[in-house]
C-alpha cells in the first residue's frame, strides 16, 4: 500500500508539473483563444500523446472554449500499425482524422540508401499537414516539441548553420495561412517520457522506415545530456537564456544600432557590467513561479 501511495504521489506531482508548465507557455505566448479549432498533430510518439492528453485537460477546465481534432499522417511505411491510433482515439472520444499519403515511397526514391531521410520526410509531412489544417478549418496547429527539442535545435543552428535561432513556441507559416503552437515548450523530455510510461500510451516507434536517426541531432542530445549529468542545472540555465536575450551585448547590427552608439546616446542598458562575474548567477526558483490555466483569458 505504501509503495502504491508513493507511486501515486509521484505521478500526481509529475502531472501537475507538466500541466503547469504547458499552461504557462500557453499563457505567455497566447497560444489558445476563444473558439479556436486546434489540430493536434499525433505521430504516435510520447510527445504528441502527452500533448493531446494535456490539451484535453485544458479543454475541460479553461475559461475559454476551443475544439480539438487529432490528425495522424499515415505515410505508408511498411509495418505501420494502422489500427492503433483509430482505436485509441475512438476510446478517448476525440475527434480525429487519419490522412493517408505515401510519402514513404517518395523519400525512398529520392534519398540514397544509407542517407538520413528525416529532412525530406519532415518537409513532405509539413506540407500535407498544412493542407489538412486548411481543409479542417483549423485556426491553430499544435505540435509536440518540448524544451529539449528547442535547445537541441539552437545548438544545431549554432554549430552547423552559423545562426542563433531555435524552434519558436508560436509561429506563422511561410504561406501566412497557419499559426503553429508548441504548448510543451517549457516541458522537459525526461518528464514527458515518465508521463508516457505511467499512462501506458500505445507508442508507435519512428523507425519503421528503416532510416537512421539524424546523427547531428543525436550528437547534440548526447552532449546536452552529458552536460546535465556533470553540471546539474546547466540545461535550465541555457533555456532561461533563450528567454533573456540582450541584443546590445551580441554582434547582430540588425538588432542593435552599434554604429549609432555614442556617449550622447540615450542608452539604458547594462554597459560593461553585463559581463561582470557577479552577473553569472543561476536562475532562482522564484523565476519559475507557478501559473494556473485559469489565467488563460
Amino acid at each position: 500500500m505504501a509503495v502504491k501511495t508513493k507511486a501515486t504521489y509521484s505521478f500526481n506531482k509529475l502531472q501537475k508539473r507538466l500541466r503547469r508548465e504547458a499552461g504557462k507557455a500557453i499563457i505567455d505566448f497566447k497560444m489558445i483563444e476563444q473558439n479556436d479549432r486546434i489540430m493536434v498533430c499525433l505521430s504516435g510518439g510520447k510527445d504528441s500523446y502527452t500533448l493531446l492528453d494535456i490539451l484535453m485537460y485544458f479543454q475541460r477546465i479553461a475559461p475559454v472554449s476551443f475544439e480539438l481534432i487529432a490528425v495522424n499522417l499515415d505515410q505508408k511505411q511498411p509495418g505501420f500499425p494502422e489500427h492503433i491510433l483509430p482505436e485509441y482515439l475512438t476510446e478517448l472520444g476525440v475527434a480525429y482524422k487519419i490522412v493517408e499519403e505515401d510519402t514513404y515511397s517518395i523519400v525512398k526514391d529520392k534519398i540514397p540508401e544509407g542517407k538520413t531521410t528525416c529532412s525530406l520526410c519532415s518537409r513532405l509531412r509539413r506540407g500535407i499537414l498544412y493542407k489538412t489544417a486548411k481543409e479542417l478549418g483549423a485556426t491553430k496547429i499544435a505540435l509536440g516539441h518540448h524544451r529539449d527539442d528547442m535547445l537541441e535545435t539552437m545548438f544545431l543552428n549554432m554549430f552547423y548553420g552559423g545562426k542563433l535561432k531555435s524552434m519558436p513556441p508560436k509561429l506563422i507559416s511561410d504561406n501566412k495561412e497557419h499559426i503553429v503552437i508548441r504548448p510543451l515548450a517549457y516541458c522537459n523530455e525526461s518528464d514527458i517520457a515518465k508521463y508516457a510510461t505511467s499512462l501506458d500510451f500505445p507508442i508507435i516507434p519512428c523507425n519503421l522506415c528503416g532510416s537512421q536517426e539524424n546523427l547531428q541531432r543525436k550528437n547534440i542530445k548526447v552532449m546536452l545530456q552529458d552536460w546535465q549529468k556533470r553540471f546539474p542545472g546547466r540545461i535550465e540555465s541555457m533555456f532561461k537564456a533563450m528567454q533573456n536575450i540582450t541584443p546590445s551585448h551580441m554582434l547582430d547590427s540588425s538588432l542593435f544600432n552599434f554604429k549609432g552608439l555614442s556617449k550622447d546616446s540615450n542608452f539604458d542598458g547594462e554597459g560593461d557590467i553585463g559581463f561582470d562575474s557577479d552577473s553569472f548567477q543561476s536562475p532562482s526558483k522564484s523565476d519559475t513561479a507557478s501559473v494556473t490555466i485559469l489565467e488563460l483569458k
